[in-house]
């Protein structure tokens, strides 16, 4: 699940937020390590994650590794910096949008009993839906859902109440959302579109999603350390979800878990480090089967529209990013965020290989950055790496299609609209992007249409974005998978930023 964008989210995004605050990470010897004969992939990966505790000031981290046949569960540091217990391989965090591979997986199993079909309308099963294009309602498909091309805005974070009939009322208020492009034609990520999968998953099972996704997914998996709520996961214990203080240290925050129930489908699902791998080996076809070899490939295969979702996408299959790497091995990709919950999750099926991390602050999206969007551990563990992308200045001339103002809204809990307004303008051979004067990101093209940013000091920060084009003019900007509309200069206006919601503005967005 992607939390609310702002201002603070871009700038974030692009610098990775570092901080150096010490959180008793607690380092083990290399000789330690080797004594108990972890490979050596393995012992930097264990230091790497250790230094970035420290350096992000990221109180718990857990792992979950599956290499070369071989799986390496554990944690590190602690819950929570006030009352601190020890992390480890069966800790639950929120895992956010990761939820959303769920999702798509219920709807194949569903799809392999009959009781869905991909390539059929929405309104095949959802004779009211609506949003506000009628056309375009008519049109959607199932498979336009998972691979983000429905086409509408997708940053709907509506609560809808606690009760079963959340989602449904959350489906129903979607009459609101604009279309943004046509269904099925560009990339763009949508959390409401996902919460709409979710309601079919319902009408189609017959029962609420959460319970759906424990019957079709969690019990048959054996994933008892996974739920919608820690009433779900008897015995478990939290990852505490931190903010970072005005010192620079993490300060716990329990109430930054809560979720609407109306977005459970996009991002609601807690679990542990140990079975988010049994998810991993499941979608590697080397744990328990649960769908067809065939569906397993659909889900990671045959992407829609490409483009860029911090890292470069060959395109969305069945809820999973797909990303190509220099040497051909896709990685099959998800994560996602929440208030003081971030996790990174990624695969590739042709190297036997596996990763997920999870953090409980908001600073671990700095950590995730170094280990999903760069491709330190891909060429570690897998032997793959990310496509070149050497950074070229360009004329002015080569910079003026793309300069303007660019906007991007959100609907909060309460039904309030939040907008993003940023200023494009080229400078010194890069494009500076602008929120109410001051600088925030840097844009260095690679190619025609692609970008890499960095913060305004020139630090790396391994994000990429691209420009859309409409009739062959620049109409977008997609900056972490979101749509920002290109439009028409004027005079500049205050940023309006999201306070009404009760969460804090995210640190950053790595992964959605």
């Amino acid at each position: 699940m992607s939390e609310p964008l702002s201002r603070r989210t871009l700038l974030r995004a692009a610098a990775g937020g570092a901080m150096a605050v010490a959180v008793g990470a607690g380092p083990a010897t290399t000789a330690a390590h080797a004594a108990t004969g972890v490979p050596a992939p393995v012992r930097e990966l264990e230091e790497k994650i250790r230094e970035a505790m420290t350096k992000y000031a990221i109180p718990g981290v857990a792992l979950g590794l599956y290499h070369r046949g071989t799986e390496h569960v554990r944690g590190f540091g602690v819950t929570r910096v006030d009352d601190p217990r020890p992390v480890d391989g069966d800790t639950v965090f929120r895992i956010g949008s990761t939820t959303k591979t769920f999702t798509g997986t219920a709807v194949m199993r569903l799809a392999e009993q009959r009781r869905l079909d991909l390539d059929r309308t929405v309104r095949s099963y959802l004779p009211d839906f609506r949003t506000a294009d009628a056309a375009a309602s008519a049109r959607v498909t199932v498979r336009q859902l998972l691979n983000h091309t429905a086409g509408w805005l997708g940053d709907c974070f509506l609560d809808t109440g606690t009760d079963d009939q959340a989602l449904a009322r959350y489906v129903a208020e979607m009459s609101r959302l604009p279309q943004l492009t046509s269904p099925g034609t560009v990339f763009a990520y949508n959390n409401a579109a996902l919460a709409v999968a979710g309601r079919l998953v319902e009408v189609a099972a017959g029962v609420t999603y959460e319970e759906a996704i424990r019957r079709l997914i969690l019990e048959p998996l054996a994933m008892g350390g996974s739920g919608f709520s820690l009433a779900e996961i008897p015995g478990a214990v939290l990852a505490v979800p931190h903010y970072i203080g005005p010192d620079g240290a993490p300060v716990a925050d329990p109430a930054l878990l809560d979720m609407p129930r109306s977005i459970h489908p996009a991002g609601g699902l807690i679990a542990s480090a140990r079975d988010q791998l049994r998810w991993a080996r499941f979608q590697l076809g080397t744990g328990r089967p649960l769908l067809s070899r065939r569906s397993l490939r659909r889900m990671q295969t045959c992407p829609g529209p490409g483009g860029t979702l911090f890292v470069e996408l060959d395109g969305m299959g069945v809820t999973w990013m797909i990303r190509p790497t220099a040497e051909g091995p896709t990685v099959i990709q998800h994560g996602g965020d929440w208030a003081g919950q971030h996790s990174g999750f990624l695969m590739v099926p042709e190297r036997d290989f596996a990763l997920t991390v999870l953090t409980n602050s908001e600073s671990g999206p700095a950590l995730l950055g170094e280990l999903f969007a760069d491709d330190w551990a891909l060429s570690r563990f897998a032997g793959v790496h990310n496509l070149p992308a050497v950074t070229r200045a360009r004329s002015a001339a080569g910079l003026a299609p793309y300069e303007g103002r660019y906007t991007a809204e959100q609907i909060g809990l309460q039904g309030d609209t939040t907008t993003v307004e940023l200023d494009v303008v080229a400078d010194a051979g890069q494009l500076s992007v602008r929120f109410g004067g001051q600088e925030g990101l840097r844009l260095a093209f690679y190619r025609d249409d692609y970008v890499r940013a960095f913060d305004p000091s020139g630090g790396d920060t391994y994000v990429r974005a691209n420009f859309v084009r409409d009739g062959g003019s620049v109409a977008w900007l997609r900056f972490g998978g979101r749509l920002y509309r290109r439009g028409p200069a004027g005079a500049p206006r205050a940023l309006r930023m999201p306070h009404a919601t009760g969460i804090p503005t995210p640190m950053t967005l790595p992964y959605a």
